[in-house]
C-alpha cells in the first residue's frame, strides 16, 4: 500500500497549524505535510512521489506569496502526474471569478470558507479522500475505518475481495 499524503498549502503560520491540528483525526491512515508557498508544495509533491507515495488531497489557500492558490490548482490539474489529486480551496479571500476559474480550469473539488468548523473540515476531507481512494487505490480495506466505510465496503463487495 503506497502512503497517501494530505498537503496543506497555507502561508499564514497560525492558520496552517490550525488546519494541521484539525486533521489529526486522519493521521492514523494518512501522512500530513504542510507548505507555506507553491514552490515548497511542488517540492513536497515531488518528494512524496519519489518515495513511492502520492498526494491524494491538497487543501490550498488562495492568497499565497507569488502565486494565487487558484493558479496553483490549475497548474496541478494540467499536469497528468497530479491531475487526480483532490483539490480543496480553503479561503476567505477568493472572489467570484477566481472561484469559477478554480472550478472550471483547476478541477476544484470543494470550497471551504474561512473560518471553518472542525466538523465541516472533517466531512469534506473524508468525502474527498473517499473519492480519491475509490478511483485511485485498489486495496480499499485499510481506509474503511477512517473514511466513508459503508461506501468503501460496498465498493469492495462490487470489486471482489481479491482485487
Amino acid at each position: 500500500m503506497s502512503e497517501i499524503t494530505i498537503l496543506v498549502l497555507e502561508d499564514e503560520p497560525e492558520v496552517r497549524a490550525a488546519v494541521v491540528r484539525d486533521l489529526e483525526l486522519f493521521t492514523s491512515t494518512f501522512h500530513i505535510e504542510a507548505s507555506d508557498e507553491a514552490d515548497d508544495a511542488r517540492a513536497v509533491i515531488g518528494e512524496v512521489r519519489e518515495a513511492g507515495g502520492e498526494v491524494g488531497l491538497i487543501l490550498c489557500d488562495h492568497l499565497l506569496p507569488g502565486l494565487r492558490g487558484t493558479d496553483f490548482l490549475i497548474e496541478l490539474n494540467n499536469d497528468p502526474a497530479t491531475a487526480s489529486m483532490r483539490k480543496v480551496l480553503l479561503t476567505g479571500q477568493a472572489g467570484h471569478e477566481d472561484t469559477i476559474r478554480a472550478i472550471n480550469d483547476g478541477g476544484l473539488d470543494h470550497y471551504i470558507t474561512k473560518p471553518w468548523t472542525v466538523d465541516e473540515l472533517h466531512a469534506v476531507v473524508k468525502e474527498q479522500l473517499t473519492e480519491y481512494v475509490l478511483t485511485e487505490i485498489d486495496d480499499l480495506l485499510p481506509y474503511v475505518n477512517t473514511l466513508d466505510g459503508p461506501r468503501l465496503l460496498e465498493a469492495i463487495s462490487e470489486r471482489g475481495w481479491d482485487r
